[in-house]
């Protein structure tokens, strides 16, 4: 009698690369690609629906929402997307998202990753910072980020 059972789970893919946003930020192919914040992504996101809107004729745009808000379709995915950023993304208005852009474009010192993770997150949330910014300097890019965010929000 054989007690050899079928696999239950299928098998994981081995990493293509080494990948990892811990003390030493190691993003191998992405290292340095641009990225965007929740922010930043939303805004493009919503820009890009609202084009597609404004092309389509309103009946044909009230009968593809509709069928993507069941579930249907590839858009789904997209809406869902929509959702998720509606709630996490920070920044709410155009003006603010390029002035958090500008000031973290300023500080050189910092990967692409870790400019667009630290306009919604914190350095605790991101290791490889503790190497690069000062928390003072890190504290005073908060308070100027948080003062766009309470500012007109």
């Amino acid at each position: 009698m054989s007690t050899e059972h079928a696999p239950t789970a299928r098998t994981r893919e081995k990493r293509s690369g080494d990948e990892e946003a811990s003390a030493d930020l190691r993003l191998g192919e992405f290292q340095n690609v641009p990225t965007l914040t929740l922010s930043e992504a939303r805004l493009l996101i919503n820009a890009v629906m609202d084009h597609r809107k404004s092309i389509r004729k309103v009946e044909e745009t009230e009968k593809l929402i509709e069928y993507e808000l069941k579930g249907h379709g590839y858009n789904s995915t997209l809406v869902k997307t929509q959702d998720y950023l509606d709630v996490f993304a920070r920044f709410k208005q155009k003006e603010n998202i390029e002035a958090v852009e500008r000031m973290l474009s300023a500080k050189q010192e910092l990967e692409l990753f870790e400019r667009s993770q630290l306009a919604e997150e914190a350095k605790t949330l991101i290791p490889s910072l503790s190497n690069k910014i000062s928390d003072q300097d890190l504290q005073e890019l908060l308070d100027d980020i948080t003062k766009l965010r309470h500012h007109g929000e």
